[in-house]
């Protein structure tokens, strides 16, 4: 195809402009051949004409594709030109906030003028290991991939970074310094890569500056050199340095700066140890203040000073040194301060006593006079004599000036030689990566001889940069076997010819320095004339005769000629070198000794006079002859850099070119006119046009295919796909050679790719488009069906709503009409009845009026007389009524209270009588007693018995005393009827009987109105009391709920604070668990680091002939393991360090030691950490109950003051109700307290009141009692817990009274409202009573009508029927105690006889067995009663509980000190027994046949039946002991472990061996075993820490012996968990708690080392498994891969899918349950796993732009879901391994939702929770679109995000921690394994130990 057909209509172009350099445009129509301009259309709107040129007819750049804009690589680009480079970089790096962009093998980095966060440690491990075109560009990928073609090739590396001041080299080649010694390391403890990372303040104070363009910008050139040994670890480095700019010492430009030490010593001039410099500010000095501009912004230079003096204490320059640099430096500024005067006009003069030549003097050492003199003097020598002649003041200045810049580049040399010793080791260099920073190409407006020498080395930079790159290409085309033809590049060799070759213009410059009166006029005339007419890039300015021009590479550039012979010549006088050279300061003294053996100022004879030539950089190590002694400084920097190009083109080389955006510094702002300039200077254009001049774009098979399936037809598709593309290009592209096909890719030439995926745009646009269609008939019809029937419907609904109006109207006329006839009748009816009954009414009105006054008048006539019969009755049956109630309710509670009394007796007895029962002492005692109470109650039933029977005697003689006043009282009846007829004695007797009456009728009133006012005030007290019970009953609900609202607040305030104390405390002890593991990862890695230099110093120093062997030097024939506990392993120590410490750095034994001292101080004070923290916890627990115990000791307080208060409250009735009773007794006689007398009635009502207070202040009474039980068996629950957590609190509001005080106040206002106005009001006070009782009582035999004595007769028996029941009641309950009394003797005899029976049993068993038997009976004896005890009485139970832990305690030690003696005894009969029959042996043999011996009766030896069996012990002897680690540690095959014998066999037979140590009580074979065992476990990780079954196999093994040391340490804690028969197992002579620390940190480092393992085995399957393959085929697009994804560091090793890693997962998990690890401890390495893989993935996510697609989160999400369809099948969803990839689910999420409203920001904020914001931004600028059809992220979404989450507390940290270890527990696992019937596999070789 051709390009012109490629200008169509829509066609994107670029178009010159004279602002943008670059401007896009969109063709408005077809571009036809012959056409001379086009139509475009800006991005503006604007349309205009482009007019081509007529000769060239060139058409406008085209444009590339949205799709490939913001590439990684430049060389991705279809269309590779300027405009498509400069768009590209603008987007990465104000869009995408990207500063990285590739060129091929160029590394372009922009300066963003801000920090950036992505130069920290995670990223560095992000991008170790990482192929180059893997990640995003980064100088770090440059890095890594210099590192490992070292390694790789092992070829010498160099990384050349170069670009104009303020691009930010120095700052580049800071972090690839960084980076080399971050993931190298070094083999020492010296500190290599701390002490180049130090070099770089230094070299940045003494040797940076501040331009116009840069405020650190770098005045001279360093090559530093990074060695390697073969390990590829740092072990130094070397700086070479190249043209110092020495006139800055003595000039700066406005707005510049001198080199920045002199502005930092000024800042530091008030420091105490400075005084002797005496310096001031800055602006004191000329040589500091000529630039105006003495302070930068953000800079602190007292600081900067302190960093540079730290630098320089690490490169090992001490103190005194610094201090002498420094007065050297101060002596310059003193010197540039001194004035010279003109004396006349050729001489000139300082004025005498000069403040600054004399501080200069003293500084330096020097005498003044000496100084002053040659400052204004020179000598002068011819053939025959010597003079000394003045100089004029101009001359006399420039040469102060001279002798300032001299000192200070000896200074600066001298610096560079004593950073190189420091960074220089003794061991060998095996390989070095040199990093190259250089000043950039220069043009300024004046320009010099130091611009002149930075252009000429960019020359020949860039002639070696192009060879390198036309070098690349023709690599890759010859791999490929594209056919090669030759690419035209721009050589600049002409130029570098001009300058260097013979009669060049460095020749013509040294050879006028030769000329005796040589001049820079007559140099520009000798170079006017050699090189104007023959070389054409040589020009002459119009203007000018001292100045040239030269065409470079990047630009002209006009040279001004003068002084160009004063700086090539470098002179200084030589007097003055002498004054100095005489100096008394020893430091100076030694610049210019130093000088002079390496370079010699003159070349001459000292002594002989002349001038001084000096050069930029000493030459070291070589002998220079007299014609190199007169080099000048252009013939020295030639020859530099001639050796540094040398050295380049020995390495391989990597590019850095550095791009200043803008000239005045403004954070992530582009300049597009600068921005070109420098692409065009640095070559990053020249790259372009090479890769453009051939088939820049090149893509594999698979890709292409990938890519351009949609191009193709199903038939076009064949299973070779390389046969596949080729058809279809064929198809496609009709030319040719437009494409190659090579091996393994496709070459396109520039635009095809565009062409390309144009046609996939319009192919897709097409498939789009008749998508749309369909969809959108299908929603039209959809649409229609929809609207259809809804008319439909709303029709039906519409006529069934109008015939139900029509309905609805008809029913409405004819109810209507009803209603109208019905309401018509119903008016007329009630008017008709209302008439009715109105006439009714007034008859019956009328007619009552007449019948109720004649009712009424018979009425009152008939009544007066029933009104006075009644009445009598009445008034007389009431009174019996009242007085028999009242006699009979005070014998009810008389006797109640009696009954309650003795009730409470009983009550008190039948406790105790349960005290002494639950205690089971004395229980015949308790019997009798029991007894003896039984009989007394008896007595007082018979009492009680005998009262009733008094009471009804008294009955009945009352009784026949009533019956016989009622006879007498009818027979005086009787005879008043028979006298009847005698009227005179009747009257009198009439008128005798009205006069009583008339006083009875008086009395009675006088009674009737005392009992009615007596009877209202009792109903007013009961009314004001049940209103008080009321009012006190609301107060209660009220306190009762407020108390228990504040309970619940207190308890869920508590439970709270609990919770978050607890939470606290967790993460602070996961913190210390961290801390306290990396500390001992830290102590391990020192450990072997510490090894591993014994072991090289031991085979460096020890002859070959008599060297040790080591691992891998071990033979199948060999001797045994010589590996013999820590003792053999010191001994070998100490011989080894004998002669280790002959070759050894004596700093680096001191600091190895000191950092296993700091790191030992670490551990302990971690431990003492964590105690303090347990100690803190168990303090506030402890606190907590003080507290807790204090509220309720006040609460108790409390309650008892209200018991004493209710005590003597009752007390006082009490005395009350016994003065009452004395005054009844005392007037029994008089009959004053009869039944129904007023007194009695009194007494009644007193008694009354009385016992309900008395019965109220009882129930309180009993209340306080049961809540205080309540409250004991809550505190003794509370200290039976165990928890970790806070008891419940049983805290209610008295609580809160701080003090006794407080609780008292709130009693007594308690009991004021408690206290009713009935009990605090007497109605008669006892005087009053006792007046009454003693009161003359009326007849109350006038009383007697209608049988009021009966009633009382009834009543009285009542009440003993009452008190009867009572008895009966109290019968029965106290026979029912009996009986129980009885049940629990009968429960003692049988528990008696059973003891009597097993004490018998127990008599018979053996010892042994019968102190088990009685422990085991005991202890079921005891726990009954303890169990017994809790349900009957909790405060008892707890003091039981007491006594029975401590019972137990003494006898378990009785039981400890019995087996000790008992095996002490075994042991001694053992050792007689075997005497014995060594010395029977020799007697019996051959007198005694086998049979006798067998009939010959055993001797009696009284051993225990348990000893028959096996123990669970293995004997061995110390010697078996190496033997033993060999076999079951060193040289056992887990494999074969794991499939054929039991998970965590060694584990057994080490404890097992451990067993019989503490068995035999032998305390050095236990020390010995655990030792070998623990350092045998060490060596074989180290040996095979890499082979993860190795590892999981020790990991599984040392957690079970760990667990085994738990289970039968004898601790309760872990005793419970064991059987019977495992708890007789337990170890009883030694506590190895220590022990189990050492192996629980031993399990920790193999945890670790197993994490390590896996990591490493997943770490390669993670990005290409996870990322990079298509899990689902088709969805990710494959966009075009730039120049660095095809040159990759290492070849394809294979690639890895997602089944890989389940695979290698599952395998993981099968390996560690054969090895029998805990299941916990499985959970933890899965999740440990998972966050790995989540970790890696999402970082590699976050630095690949390539990954960040819709189609990539899909697949990402399909990954996750496997792996969490893995964890299900493995049943491992529910302990965190799945929350581990929350990130990553949500950085996928994040890649498919939508990105463009503010409703899409919140989605995302809300949703991201488990990412940071720098990841959440990152992600976003990264999001690339893989079709046209996709959107990018907007600038302004990405900032409303970073707006909404600027308040989100988080790290910066944009990466993940992929070296993170989760703390791992070690929960305890019993094993259920019975230790005797374990059997030892005879594949294991250890037949020499023995079962016991």
């Amino acid at each position: 195809m051709a390009a012109s057909e490629l200008y169509t209509k829509r066609a994107r172009v670029w178009i010159p402009d004279a602002e943008e350099v670059w401007k896009s445009a969109e063709l408005n129509k077809d571009y036809k051949n012959g056409d001379a301009s086009l139509q475009l259309m800006l991005e503006d709107g604007t349309n205009i004409e482009h007019k081509l040129d007529p000769k060239t007819k060139n058409l406008p750049y085209l444009r590339n594709p949205d799709i490939l804009v913001g590439e990684n690589d430049l060389t991705a680009l279809s269309y590779l030109h300027e405009p498509a480079v400069l768009h590209n970089l603008k987007v990465r790096f104000m869009d995408s906030k990207l500063i990285y962009t590739y060129c091929g093998i160029v590394l372009v980095a922009i300066n963003p003028y801000e920090t950036l966060g992505i130069y920290g440690s995670d990223i560095i491990n992000a991008y170790s290991g990482q192929n180059m075109g893997d990640m995003d560009p980064h100088i770090f990928a440059v890095a890594e991939e210099a590192y490992k073609q070292m390694a790789r090739d092992e070829r010498n590396q160099s990384i050349i970074v170069s670009g104009e001041s303020g691009a930010g080299k120095t700052v580049s080649a800071k972090y690839a310094m960084r980076y080399f010694a971050t993931v190298s390391g070094s083999t020492s403890e010296a500190n290599v890569e701390q002490k180049v990372l130090a070099s770089n303040p230094i070299m940045e104070a003494i040797g940076n500056a501040k331009t116009t363009r840069n405020d650190n910008s770098s005045r001279f050139g360093k090559y530093i050199e990074i060695g390697f040994d073969t390990r590829y670890r740092i072990i130094g480095a070397n700086m070479r340095t190249y043209l110092l700019e020495k006139s800055r010492v003595v000039f700066q430009a406005d707005e510049e700066r001198n080199y920045h030490i002199f502005y930092q010593l000024c800042a530091s001039s008030h420091l105490p140890e400075f005084k002797m410099l005496k310096l001031s500010s800055a602006n004191d000095f000329l040589y500091t203040r000529q630039g105006r501009s003495p302070v930068i912004d953000g800079v602190d230079d007292t600081k900067e000073l302190s960093s540079t003096r730290k630098a320089f204490t690490l490169l090992g320059i001490n103190e005194s040194n610094q201090m002498g640099l420094f007065q050297v430096l101060a002596a310059i500024l003193h010197l540039g301060n001194v004035q010279i005067k003109d004396r006349d006009s050729d001489s000139s003069i300082i004025p005498p006593n000069n403040g600054h030549l004399t501080a200069f003097c003293d500084l330096v050492g020097v005498t003044y006079q000496d100084m002053s003199q040659w400052l204004c003097h020179r000598k002068l020598k011819t053939a025959t004599e010597t003079y000394i002649k003045t100089i004029p003041r101009l001359q006399a200045t420039n040469a102060r000036d001279a002798l300032s810049k001299h000192i200070y580049a000896k200074l600066f040399n001298w610096i560079v030689e004593h950073v190189n010793k420091a960074l220089i080791t003794n061991f060998k260099q095996h390989s070095f990566i040199g990093v190259l920073d250089i000043y950039g190409f220069e043009t300024f407006e004046i320009n010099s001889f130091e611009q002149f020498c930075i252009n000429y080395a960019n020359e020949k930079l860039q002639q070696q940069f192009n060879m390198h790159v036309f070098k690349l290409e023709q690599e890759e085309y010859m791999k490929e076997q594209i056919p090669w033809t030759l690419i035209d590049f721009y050589d600049n060799q002409p130029c570098i010819n001009l300058i260097e070759a013979k009669m060049g213009i460095l020749d013509l410059l040294d050879e006028e320095c030769k000329m005796p009166k040589g001049s820079d006029d007559s140099w520009a005339q000798k170079l006017y004339n050699t090189h104007l007419k023959t070389c054409s890039l040589f020009e002459k300015p119009r203007m000018s005769n001292r100045a040239f021009i030269i065409q470079h590479f990047a630009d002209k550039v006009e040279y001004q000629c003068e002084g160009f012979l004063e700086k090539n010549k470098d002179t200084v006088n030589e007097e003055q070198i002498n004054v100095l050279k005489a100096s008394k300061f020893p430091l100076l003294v030694e610049l210019f000794h130093d000088g002079e053996k390496a370079i010699s100022p003159t070349g001459q004879v000292p002594g002989t006079g002349g001038r001084t030539r000096l050069s930029i950089k000493p030459e070291k190590g070589r002998e220079k002859s007299s014609k190199e002694h007169k080099k000048t400084v252009g013939c020295q920097f030639r020859n530099s850099l001639q050796m540094l190009m040398e050295t380049l083109n020995a390495t391989t080389p990597h590019y850095v070119r550095c791009i200043k955006p803008n000239d005045f510094k403004l954070a992530f702002s582009f300049d597009p006119k600068r921005a070109v300039q420098q692409l065009r200077a640095c070559g990053v254009l020249e790259t372009i046009r090479i890769s453009a001049a051939g088939f820049p774009s090149r893509w594999t098979y698979q890709e292409f295919f990938s890519r351009y399936r949609v191009l193709m037809k199903q038939k076009d598709v064949l299973p070779d796909r390389r046969l596949t593309c080729r058809n279809v290009l064929e198809h496609l592209v009709q030319d040719q050679d437009k494409y190659q096909f090579g091996k393994t890719k496709i070459f396109f030439r520039a635009g095809q790719v565009a062409y390309l995926e144009k046609l996939r745009a319009e192919k897709l646009r097409a498939a789009c488009i008749r998508i749309q269609k369909t969809i959108r008939c299908w929603l039209a019809r959809k649409k229609y069906l929809r609207k259809r029937s809804a008319a439909i419907t709303i029709q039906r609904f519409t006529r069934g709503h109008q015939a139900r109006r029509l309905a609805k109207f008809m029913r409405r006329t004819q109810a209507a009409t009803t209603i109208q006839k019905y309401q018509r009748m119903c008016v007329e009816k009630k008017r008709y009845r209302q008439k009715q009954a109105a006439a009714l009414v007034m008859q019956t009105i009328l007619r009552a009026y007449m019948a109720r006054q004649k009712y009424r008048a018979l009425l009152r006539e008939s009544k007066v007389v029933i009104i006075q019969k009644r009445v009598r009755g009445w008034l007389a049956r009431c009174w019996y009524k009242r007085c028999l109630v009242s006699l009979v309710y005070l014998q009810c509670c008389f006797r109640r209270m009696k009954a309650r009394r003795e009730l409470k007796k009983l009550k008190i007895e039948a406790r105790s009588v349960e005290h002494f029962k639950k205690l089971n002492k004395g229980m015949e005692n308790k019997i009798m007693q029991l007894q003896r109470k039984l009989d007394e109650q008896n007595k007082e039933n018979r009492l009680v018995n005998e009262r009733l029977a008094g009471l009804e005697n008294t009955y009945t003689t009352e009784s026949e005393r009533m019956r016989g006043e009622l006879s007498r009282l009818r027979g005086a009846e009787e005879d008043a009827k028979n006298k009847g007829h005698q009227v005179t004695s009747l009257l009198e007797e009439l008128e005798k009987l009205r006069k009583e009456l008339s006083s009875t009728q008086k009395e009675k009133k006088t009674i009737e109105d005392w009992a009615q006012n007596y009877r209202s005030e009792m109903e007013k007290m009961v009314s004001e009391l049940k209103d008080q019970n009321g009012s006190l009953k609301k107060e209660k609900d009220d306190l009762n709920r407020l108390i228990q609202e504040q309970s619940q607040q207190m308890t869920e305030k508590m439970a709270r604070a609990i919770l978050e104390e607890t939470q606290q405390l967790k993460t602070d002890l996961n913190e210390e668990r961290s801390r306290y593991q990396n500390l001992l990862t830290e102590h391990l890695r020192l450990e072997e680091k510490y090894d591993d230099l014994k072991e090289e110093m031991v085979s460096s120093n020890v002859p070959k002939a008599g060297h040790r062997r080591r691992d891998s030097t071990h033979s199948s024939n060999g001797s045994e393991y010589t590996y013999n506990s820590e003792y053999a392993e010191l001994e070998d120590g100490s011989r080894a360090g004998e002669d280790v410490t002959r070759g050894m750095d004596t700093s680096l034994t001191l600091k190895l030691q000191k950092r296993l001292t700091e790191l030992e101080q670490e551990k302990q004070s971690l431990r003492n950490e964590l105690e303090n923290k347990e100690d803190q916890f168990q303090r506030a627990r402890a606190r907590d109950d003080v507290e807790f115990k204090k509220a309720r000791g006040a609460e108790l307080e409390y309650e008892s003051l209200k018991r004493q208060e209710l005590e003597s409250e009752n007390k006082k009735l009490r005395h009350d109700l016994k003065e009452i009773r004395q005054s009844l007794v005392g007037n029994a006689a008089t009959g004053a307290g009869a039944p129904g007398s007023p007194a009695y009635k009194v007494v009644l009502d007193q008694l009354n009141a009385s016992c309900e207070e008395l019965e109220v202040r009882k129930e309180e009474v009993l209340i306080l009692r049961s809540q205080l039980v309540s409250q004991k068996e809550a505190m003794h629950h509370k200290d039976e817990k165990e928890t970790m957590t806070e008891p419940s609190v049983y805290v209610e509001d008295v609580s809160k009274l701080k003090d006794a005080g407080e609780l008292k106040q709130a009693y007594v206002g308690l009991k004021d409202t408690n206290r009713s106005p009935r009990f605090t009001r007497k109605p008669l006070e006892v005087s009053d009573l006792l007046s009454r009782l003693r009161s003359a009582a009326p007849d109350f035999h006038k009383l007697n009508e209608d049988g009021e004595l009966w009633l009382v007769n009834q009543g009285l028996k009542e009440t003993i029927r009452l008190l009867e029941h009572q008895l009966q009641t109290q019968r029965r309950g106290y026979d029912s105690e009996v009986e129980s009394l009885r049940g629990e003797l009968q429960n003692v005899k049988e528990e008696n006889n059973r003891q009597q029976q097993l004490l018998a049993q127990n008599l018979q068993l053996p010892p042994e067995a019968r102190i088990e038997a009685s422990l085991q009976h005991e202890i079921t004896r005891l726990t009954n009663e303890n169990l017994e005890l809790l349900a009957e009485d909790p405060t008892a139970s707890r003091e039981a509980r007491v006594i029975i832990l401590r019972r137990m305690v003494d006898l378990m030690e009785q039981l400890e000190k019995q087996d000790r003696t008992i095996r002490k005894l075994k042991k001694q009969l053992k050792v007689y027994s075997k005497r014995i029959g060594e010395m029977g042996a020799g007697q019996t043999e051959g007198q005694t046949s086998p049979g006798q011996m067998v009939d010959e009766p055993i001797h009696p030896v009284n051993i225990p039946r348990r000893e028959k069996d096996f123990q669970g012990m293995l004997e061995y002897n110390k010697e078996d002991e190496l033997k033993l680690v060999k076999n079951l540690i060193l040289e056992l095959k887990p494999r074969g472990v794991a499939v054929n014998l039991i998970p965590g066999l060694p584990a057994y037979i080490l404890f097992m061996c451990l067993r019989h140590a503490d068995y035999v009580n032998d305390d050095q074979k236990v020390r010995t075993l655990l030792t070998s065992t623990i350092n045998s476990i060490k060596k074989i990780l180290k040996k095979r820490g890499d082979d993860f079954e190795t590892v999981s196999f020790w990991l599984s093994n040392t957690c079970r012996f760990l667990h085994c040391l738990k289970q039968y340490s004898g601790d309760e804690a872990f005793m419970k968990h064991n059987s019977p028969r495992q708890n007789e197992h337990c170890l009883s002579n030694f506590d190895l708690a220590e022990y189990r620390q050492v192996i629980s940190d031993l399990a920790i480092q193999i945890y670790q080392q197993l994490i390590k393992c896996m990591e490493n085995i997943l770490q390669p399957m993670i990005v290409s498994g996870m990322l990079e393959h298509e899990t689902i085929q088709g969805v990710s697009g494959v966009k075009p891969t730039g120049l660095r994804k095809r040159t990759s560091s290492i070849a394809d090793e294979g690639t890895y899918t997602l089944d890989s890693i389940l695979r290698q997962l599952s395998a993981f998990h099968s390996t560690m349950c054969q090895h029998g690890t805990d299941p916990e401890l499985i959970k933890q390495v899965v999740k440990q796993q998972f966050y790995i893989i989540g970790a890696v993935t999402l970082n590699n996510l976050l630095l690949r732009k390539d990954m960040c697609s819709w189609s990539k989160g899909m697949q990402i999400r399909y990954n996750v879901s496997q792996l969490e369809e893995w964890l299900r099948d493995k049943g491992l969803m529910t302990f965190g391994a799945k929350e581990t990839l929350e990130p990553l689910i949500q950085a996928a999420q994040l890649l498919q939702v939508k990105k463009k409203t503010d409703e899409d920001a919140d989605a995302i904020c809300s949703m991201c929770l488990g990412l940071t914001t720098a990841q959440i931004v990152k992600v976003l600028n990264l999001y690339t679109p893989v079709n046209e059809f996709e959107e990018r992220v907007s600038v302004s979404f990405i900032r409303t995000i970073q707006t909404r989450l600027r308040d989100r507390c988080e790290s910066p940290q944009l990466l993940m921690d992929t070296k993170m270890i989760y703390p791992v527990t070690f929960p305890f696992s019993p094993s259920s394994l019975a230790l005797e019937t374990i059997q030892i596999p005879s594949s294991l070789n250890l037949a020499f130990l023995t079962r016991v």
